[in-house]
């Protein structure tokens, strides 16, 4: 059932199973329900939170607005990554869950990146499919070896791989411990970034519990 309250329309389902919760957020044009197969796929029994992005561009959910592609207006970046900080630790306390690890794709996984370099307390990791820089000079973070996995596409023509790449190092600067892996794919998902994901969530999803 789709909740509204916290400042977010999302979707919570409890897991069985231990491990930590994911936090899932969608592309553009998705909403609350996109990533919840994709999070029962990669981490079995572990609890979902899934919000819907507050800005509608053209009528699809966002997460944050964007100039034009690949332009993103990082003042609201900013104050959108704050929100959504702030809803995880409501929702923490309102289903008493730890601290997640965000599983976002594209917008959804720029957003993830900005909240890890701004408020790195409120995640404990990242899945980010087909992310790119959120802001163009990050703050000085301390993310103190919280694990990140960053798929991009070799042939994505929303996101340049020296963009990624940039991504990647900025986040290891900061100290996460980040696994980036180009794939022969583009911007959509391929069973390859399923596998992968699922693969990097059994060594640290259900293992980190601490």
């Amino acid at each position: 059932m789709t909740r509204e309250s916290l400042g977010f329309h999302h979707r919570f389902e409890p897991g069985p199973g231990a491990g930590r919760p994911l936090l899932l957020l969608h592309g553009t044009g998705g909403d609350e329900t996109d990533l919840l197969p994709l999070g029962r796929t990669v981490a079995p029994g572990a609890a979902l939170l899934s919000p819907r992005g507050t800005v509608l561009e053209n009528g699809m959910p966002r997460f944050f607005h964007r100039l034009s592609e690949g332009v993103f207006d990082e003042a609201d970046l900013r104050r959108r990554a704050d929100d959504l900080a702030n809803f995880v630790i409501a929702a923490r306390d309102r289903y008493g869950l730890g601290a997640p690890v965000a599983l976002g794709f594209s917008n959804g996984a720029n957003i993830a990146a900005a909240v890890l370099l701004l408020r790195p307390e409120v995640l404990a990791g990242a899945v980010l499919l087909r992310a790119m820089v959120p802001l163009a000079e990050p703050p000085r973070a301390d993310l103190a070896g919280k694990p990140v996995l960053i798929l991009s596409g070799a042939m994505d023509p929303i996101v340049p791989r020296a963009n990624a790449e940039t991504l990647a190092r900025q986040l290891a600067a900061a100290g996460a411990k980040v696994d980036h892996r180009i794939l022969p794919a583009g911007h959509a998902l391929t069973q390859t970034d399923v596998s992968l994901a699922a693969a990097w969530a059994r060594a640290t999803v259900v293992q980190n519990v601490a």
